[in-house]
């Protein structure tokens, strides 16, 4: 029995009309749908995958992340199985299968796990631009300052990240249209590869050469049973795209190859995330840090024969290909924000983008100052990583896509669907709470 409160069915053939009207027709394809959820994805997360390799090993770490996008395929069709039937929102879905409240709790989580996600960002770029200090005390310098000799007031984290905003990212976000972001996906898409390419070329000569030594294949034996699980959220919040599906589908020319879409990019990421963890932890082994961007200064490359150049270079190319992927993240941050202040929204967003200058540009500025001041506040990627990854990225990705088979309003879900659901929902659950138990004691 569907809800009283859903909105109006909206037939799939009716999509394109009510969608893009006063708008360029649907024309993305599935190369600039890929491109465009594999930005949403190849972010933040694969700075840390080295992290993750030292902390599992190589053989665990590398089998959690296929497990990982094997889960995410699955909950993706689980979600695309339903849109068909009740429109093209992820949270129309939940609408329709839990009310109001379950879309309000979906828009809260990908609000909140987006929020978390460009403070990320902008902490790396940061990182890059002005240096960091890791946890062992050891100060990483940033490109500017090494350029510069030293620390200026205008190549502080606080003022870097600032122009940064104005000058550079600004622009992009002014876009209405996600699909205007395609050529800037696909350059972000080509930096990252660029990146992953010169990272395991370095590695491998340094292993040629006898620099490095041969990393762990399994975890440290001295480290307890639950830190492994704090891995896990990196990883999770590193394949969370869930909350860019619909608007992209809604934009393709033939919705029924978003399916294929959606795989093509997931195999590209594992690729991508397997190559930068393993040349990222083989290069730095146990001096690896949380963002592996750190470990390219001057002071920790020298040992491994990485040349300023070339440190500028891996530097400052993934610096500029997470500027490329922050305005498609906050594309879906804004339409979601939008949907908590307006209920009855339409889903897709099309109302949001006919809004008028003061509020369209208005609410941009209050979300992108707002993401700014806790960028300049937090000192670490490991903290929002582990917050978010446990708690809204989880849910996004598996727990509310097993919900809705589990609920099932439509019946067309089978046995082995939901068997196939309460499996992802127990795993993710138990993983959730494991994680957040062990950091709340490695707090304390």
């Amino acid at each position: 029995m569907r809800s009283q409160s859903s909105p109006v069915v909206i037939a799939e053939d009716d999509i394109q009309e009510i969608f893009l009207s006063n708008h360029e027709s649907q024309t993305a394809s599935v190369s600039g749908v890929v491109f465009n959820l594999s930005t949403s994805m190849v972010g933040a997360g694969m700075m840390s995958m080295p992290m993750t390799l030292k902390v599992l090993g190589i053989l665990p770490a590398l089998s959690l992340i296929l497990f990982v996008a094997f889960l995410c395929d699955i909950s993706v069709e689980f979600l695309l199985r339903y849109t068909g039937r009740v429109g093209m929102s992820y949270a129309e879905v939940m609408n329709e299968s839990f009310g109001r409240i379950g879309a309000v709790f979906l828009q809260i989580c990908i609000t909140l796990n987006n929020v978390g996600g460009l403070i990320i960002y902008l902490i790396i770029i940061g990182d890059v631009l002005s240096g960091t200090k890791s946890g062992d005390g050891v100060v990483h310098l940033g490109v500017l300052q090494e350029w510069f000799g030293g620390e200026q007031w205008w190549n502080q984290r606080t003022m870097a990240l600032l122009f940064t905003l104005i000058f550079i990212l600004l622009p992009f976000l002014f876009l209405r249209r996600l699909d205007s972001l395609r050529f800037s996906s696909a350059v972000s898409v080509f930096l990252a590869v660029i990146f992953v390419v010169i990272t395991s070329v370095i590695a491998v000569n340094a292993l040629s050469r006898g620099a490095i030594q041969i990393p762990r294949l399994l975890p440290d034996k001295n480290l307890s049973f639950f830190n492994l699980f704090t891995v896990v959220p990196v990883i999770v919040i590193a394949f969370t795209f869930h909350f860019n599906v619909h608007p992209m589908r809604a934009e393709m020319s033939t919705t029924s190859d978003m399916p294929k879409a959606v795989r093509l990019s997931l195999i590209f990421c594992s690729m991508i995330y397997g190559t930068i963890g393993f040349s990222g932890y083989l290069l730095f082994g146990e001096a690896t840090t949380d963002d592996i961007l750190s470990n390219f200064d001057i002071t920790s490359s020298t040992g491994v024969g990485i040349s300023p150049f070339l440190n500028d270079v891996i530097r400052l190319s993934y610096a500029l290909h997470l500027m490329l992927v922050f305005p498609v993240m906050f594309f879906a941050l804004r339409i979601n924000v939008y949907g908590l202040m307006f209920p009855n929204a339409d889903a897709g967003g099309r109302e949001f983008q006919d809004q008028g200058f003061w509020f369209f540009y208005g609410m941009t500025m209050v979300l992108v100052v707002s993401v700014y001041l806790a960028a300049i506040s937090i000192p670490n990627i490991w903290i929002p990583f582990q917050f978010f990854g446990s708690t809204t990225s989880v849910c996004i990705s598996f727990i509310f896509p097993a919900a809705v088979v589990l609920q099932d309003v439509d019946g067309i879900s089978g046995r082995k669907d939901k068997i196939l659901a309460m499996g992802m929902m127990a795993v993710a659950v138990a993983t959730s709470c494991i994680t957040m138990s062990t950091n709340v004691v490695n707090f304390f």
